[in-house]
């Protein structure tokens, strides 16, 4: 009997030494000051888009409590 196997993909594992390596690169690259920053915006941008997901559901609800009135 012949299987047929199928190539699955396997998600990247980056282990400790990976990780500190990228840290210190991009510590080189960006340095700190500019790494705050860009952390500061990514952290500003989840929270507005968060944000955007919690008011697209109450703009939903409220336009469904005017349609019932």
């Amino acid at each position: 009997m012949l299987q047929c196997e199928e190539e699955v993909a396997m998600p990247i594992r980056i282990g400790p030494g990976e990780l500190i390596l990228l840290i210190v690169l991009a510590l080189i690259i960006f340095g700190p000051s500019r790494i705050a920053d860009l952390g500061g915006q990514l952290g500003k941008g989840i929270r507005a888009f968060q944000e955007g997901l919690k008011g697209e559901g109450d703009e939903k609800k409220a336009s469904e409590e005017e349609a019932e009135h």
